[in-house]
């Protein structure tokens, strides 16, 4: 049976371009499976693994010095090729982009590499186009219009025809489909197919967002009339199949704004000192049947998204908001990972099973860190029933802490904006999100559940879906000890041998409390890599896991509705229990599950990253919004970035960031020093750098650039005097 990997080890092998006759001759292709044969071509031809020469042969990218990758355009004109396969982005000048747009999949030739190895390349194939819709602001003109794209990296306005404007209005947002794609000397052509609104309407603020990364916003008729289908309590018979926890005193703690309660806890202090926890998650995978219009709609979106003033849910209100959440005083069906933990911090025992629960109280962060930390008298009367228990998740919580911070893995500590919205939708303030000790309690809590369910299905040798978090390159690595040792600090690793968590760690522990702590906790964290779902377990470097995965939120995140499915397959199958569809254990060999797993787990980092660039560019819009109030005010700020033509600063006070322009230095002449990270007058010998203490003034703030422009206070009055002094 013929496969791709055969038809590429026989290219590879052959060393040379081949005929495709030739190719299908080197493969002994039969006659009957030709047609199979030149299908299997034509897809690795469209993804860029194999390339047609003018002369109608086929050969292998690498050897011909191409490059298959996406185009990321930046607003200045250029752009860069992103390697699907191997390392070093390919620079592509303005001149080669004309019939080019941001996200399309193309083949790069690489035509020259720099001493420090940047490349620099031309595009010589575009082999799938990456936009089919546009979102952005419709410009009238007499006989036809144009759409100005909201993504900066969408070079080229789309042209709108007479009779395909949709009875748009002028300065309207708008959705355009593309009709056809650009060209050497005509921009792309489209029609709009929706409109949004006027861009003022904090609704439509949103909703362009929504457009914009595709998140799909209304659940389909045949999604809604499954979701109304579903019983709002429990089937008395499905209690008779599970262990009963109703009895136990099982609470959620979540954030005051919460609606959706994927998980539960309970604990008890045993007379040796061992402490046991039940984490209690929501059962989704009883009421999201593999295969029906609810599973296919949530494998989509594949994650919630959450704005300051919404959530766009994963599953419907019904389930999410109703059925599948462990709202207070009512029963849930719950899986449970029920775990027994050492005075040490080691889990020494642990067991999963189905099970119902009723929680006994709907806690809050708030009202738990008024419990314990503030000892809140009235507080703790009104939560008796629940006071020692709680006392006990302290200690519980600062135990598996303790062991964690052990083994190396990395705690950092970043403050996180929280913007306030009055009753229109606009920002009225930006605040510090507070995390305290109930936020440790649920999240060490969550994490010992992740690392426990991961074990032990990989203990029993099963296909199954990993959150993983792979080692930084040593080339950031090394950047990032450069940096750092402009602090005074080293980062102790050998080159060649990788770097391990724990150094990291030790340095987070160096800084805390200094002036460039928060500093150095962002570059680190660019330093690193993104976390993701994999089918392949290679661990998770920043919690020094070997073992990770998530299990606690599947009312939001489907890769979480995967492992419980696979979890409960493994029970079942110890019991005897049929196995579902696709099946993972199949005549007592590995089955359905592990041709799909990397899929599904690409597929869900993808729409992991979409949610979180969605949101954070609606924060990043309300951010510039609240300071289009504030120009001309002053801040204190902190340099958090230094590039050749200037330097960032975020404020203090709002943790909103700005560019001071090296225009803007006016006293002397600046030189960038890149191995610093900090520019130095020539004459005066000033310099800034990361983590330098600045008072700034706002300048300009372009909400279309989500932009905000700050100039030196002292610089201003400075060349006020000097203006005066002429005159």
């Amino acid at each position: 049976m013929i496969d791709r990997e055969q038809i590429l080890n026989i290219m590879e092998e052959a060393g040379r371009p081949l005929a495709l006759r030739e190719l299908g001759k080197g493969l002994g292709v039969r006659e009957r499976d030709k047609r199979k044969f030149k299908g299997l071509v034509n897809e690795l031809l469209t993804e860029g693994a194999l390339v047609k020469t003018k002369g109608q042969l086929i050969g292998l990218p690498t050897k011909m010095d191409l490059v298959t990758g996406k185009v990321s355009c930046h607003r200045d004109g250029y752009a860069f090729v992103i390697p699907v396969e191997g390392e070093g982005d390919v620079y592509i000048p303005p001149r080669n982009l004309r019939e080019v747009m941001h996200g399309d999949k193309v083949l790069v030739r690489v035509e020259r590499v720099k001493k420090d190895g940047k490349k620099e390349g031309k595009i010589v194939r575009i082999l799938e186009r990456g936009l089919t819709t546009v979102v952005g602001r419709f410009e009238a003109e007499k006989n036809h219009g144009y759409v100005i794209p909201t993504e900066q990296k969408i070079l080229r306005d789309i042209f709108i025809p007479k009779g395909q404007t949709g009875n748009a209005k002028d300065g309207q947002i708008v959705v355009a489909e593309i009709i056809n794609y650009p060209t050497a000397h005509r921009s792309p052509d489209g029609k709009i197919t929706e409109i949004v609104g006027f861009p003022d309407d904090p609704d439509v603020e949103v909703m362009t967002i929504v457009r914009k990364y595709g998140i799909p916003y209304e659940f389909p008729e045949d999604v809604l009339i499954e979701a109304r289908r579903v019983s709002q309590v429990v089937d008395r018979e499905e209690i008779k199949n599970r262990v009963d926890l109703r009895g136990m005193n099982t609470v959620t703690i979540d954030g005051e704004r919460a609606k959706d309660f994927d998980d539960a806890v309970a604990v008890k202090k045993e007379k040796n000192g061992n402490i046991r926890l039940w984490v209690s998650i929501a059962d989704v995978s009883y009421y999201v049947k593999e295969g029906s219009p609810l599973d296919r709609e949530a494998y989509l979106r594949g994650t919630s998204t959450y704005f300051p003033d919404r959530a766009i849910p994963m599953l419907p209100e019904e389930l999410s908001n109703g059925i599948c959440s462990l709202n207070p005083k009512v029963d849930r069906l719950t899986m449970t990972a029920e775990m027994v933990i050492d005075k040490d911090g080691r889990m020494v025992d642990c067991s999963f099973y189905n099970s119902i629960i009723n929680s006994v109280e709907r806690l809050t962060y708030t009202i738990v860190r008024q419990v314990l930390v503030d000892k809140d008298k009235e507080l703790i009367t009104r939560y008796k029933q629940m006071h020692k228990d709680l006392q006990v998740m302290e200690e519980l919580c600062l135990r598996l802490k303790e062991k964690r911070a052990k083994r190396g893995s990395i705690d950092f500590d970043l403050p996180e904006p929280q913007i306030i919205l009055d009753i229109e939708g606009k920002t009225e303030d930006i605040v510090m999100a507070e995390r305290n000790l109930a936020h440790q309690i649920i999240e060490e809590f969550m994490l010992a559940a992740n690392e426990a369910v991961a074990s032990h299905i990989t203990a029993l040798k099963l296909p199954f879906i990993y959150r993983v978090h792979e080692e930084p390159d040593e080339d950031e690595v090394m950047e990032f000890s450069e940096f750092v040792h402009n602090f005074g600090f080293t980062l102790k690793f050998r080159k060649g041998k990788g770097v391990s968590p724990m150094i990291y760690q030790k340095l987070l522990d160096d800084v805390k409390g200094r002036p460039e702590e928060k500093m150095i906790n962002t570059v680190m964290l660019r330093s690193m890599k993104q976390a993701r779902y994999s089918a392949e377990n290679i661990g998770h470097f920043g919690l020094a896991a070997e073992f990770y995965t998530h299990f606690t939120s599947p009312i939001r995140r489907y890769p979480d509705l995967i492992v419980h499915r696979i979890l409960k397959e493994a029970l079942g199958a110890r019991k005897g229990i049929p196995p579902l569809n696709p099946p993972l254990i199949k005549g007592g060999t590995k089955g359905g599950w592990e041709s799909h797993l990397p899929e599904m787990a690409d597929h869900t980092s993808k729409r992991e990253r979409v949610s979180m660039e969605a949101e954070r560019e609606i924060i990043d819009l309300k951010k510039v919004q609240f300071m289009q109030g504030k120009v001309r005010e002053e801040f204190e700020g902190i340099i958090s970035g230094v590039t050749s033509f200037g330097f960032f600063v975020e404020l203090i006070t709002y943790f909103v960031e700005g560019l001071v322009h090296i225009s803007n230095l006016r006293d002397d002449y600046y030189h960038f020093l890149e191995k610093e990270h900090l520019l130095r007058g020539e004459s005066k010998k000033r310099t800034f750098r990361i983590g330098d203490k600045v008072k700034v003034r706002i300048e300009n703030v372009s909400l279309e650039k989500r932009q905000i422009d700050f100039s030196l206070t002292e610089e201003a009055v400075s060349v006020r005097k000097s203006v005066r002094k002429k005159r």
